[in-house]
């Protein structure tokens, strides 16, 4: 177990003179992904000397979320911050540690935006939550705010239906009752855990790692959800135009049932798939192919035999409207 003495945590708050939502945007949640931290780092730098004001509301900055997945230069510290993301009696982990100084942060703002990055090459997208319901899985009130903003970033290719598909699987997965609860509690990361606080939250993935510009994405993106809460003096960013937006609803996650399950081919998120399209082989040889047209997300050819192996998706066209 790593000691949580060898790091300390970091917040920047500014607050305006008028009243406004409380808003919060974060980076480093894993330790690779720094364009969201070069970003805000910018940013405050605006602010500090003057050249950026923020007028109402208030915003706090965390540079860098997890200190000791950013200072080891990998996603993780001793294990993944952005899956079962609660206080914890007895923490057990650094991540543990994180958690239990971040949900109280989070607990005290309206709105999250959570910047991160992904390995491979792509464009980036926006992971929005779910539509306004009263269900057991994620109540929510704010779809339609949430989905004006995401919509404002500066990006074109949007997500949902990340918990409620995942849940799905787990429920499809578990022995019994107490074990389902305990599964589904992993789903839970910064943007739901927001959620469940009665605020609102985006995941915005900028682009690679290593892409120039994911920083400038992610500096974009702040500056417009400032200027979309009326945080600064800015007009308002226009949405992106329906016709330019690729919205996807993930549907259905599919397990890697036996070890000697293995794909056909190698794969990446948001790879096409036509109805019928082959994706894998099970281990007795049967095809693996996909049930309806769409594209593939968060493919892992090194799951391990009962987990998540590959999420379908298809087009959302009301997505926007």
């Amino acid at each position: 177990m790593t000691s949580s003495r060898q790091f300390q945590f970091k917040s920047v708050n500014y607050t305006g003179m008028a009243p406004g939502p409380r808003l919060i945007i974060m980076g480093a949640t894993h330790g690779n992904e720094v364009c969201g931290t070069k970003a805000i780092q910018r940013v405050m730098e605006e602010i500090d000397s003057g050249k950026l004001h923020i007028q109402a509301g208030s915003v706090t900055f965390v540079p860098i979320v997890n200190p000791l997945a950013y200072a080891k230069g990998e996603r993780n510290g001793d294990r993944n911050l952005n899956r079962d993301l609660f206080p914890k009696e007895n923490p057990q982990d650094f991540e543990d540690r994180v958690g239990n100084w971040l949900c109280p942060l989070l607990a005290q703002h309206d709105v999250l935006l959570d910047l991160h990055s992904f390995n491979a090459p792509g464009q980036p997208f926006v992971m929005v939550g779910p539509e306004n319901n009263d269900g057991a899985l994620q109540p929510f009130r704010h779809a339609e705010q949430e989905r004006a903003w995401a919509l404002r970033l500066g990006v074109r290719r949007f997500v949902d239906g990340w918990l409620a598909t995942y849940g799905a699987g787990v429920q499809r997965r578990s022995r019994d009752a107490d074990e389902l609860e305990t599964v589904l509690r992993y789903g839970v990361g910064t943007t739901e855990y927001m959620r469940s606080t009665g605020g609102y939250a985006l995941t915005l993935e900028c682009g690679q790692h290593a892409d120039p510009q994911a920083p400038e994405v992610a500096y974009q993106a702040i500056m417009n959800t400032l200027a979309f809460h009326k945080l600064i003096d800015a007009p308002e960013p226009a949405p992106a135009p329906h016709d330019e937006i690729e919205a996807l609803s993930m549907v259905v996650v599919h397990d890697k049932l036996h070890e000697g399950d293995h794909f056909t081919r190698q794969w990446a998120s948001f790879d096409p798939l036509n109805e019928g399209e082959q994706i894998g082989l099970r281990a007795d040889g049967t095809p693996v192919v996909a049930e309806f047209g769409g594209r593939i997300l968060f493919p892992d050819a090194k799951a391990l035999a009962n987990k998540e192996w590959y999420y379908l998706t298809r087009p959302n066209p009301s997505f926007g409207k």
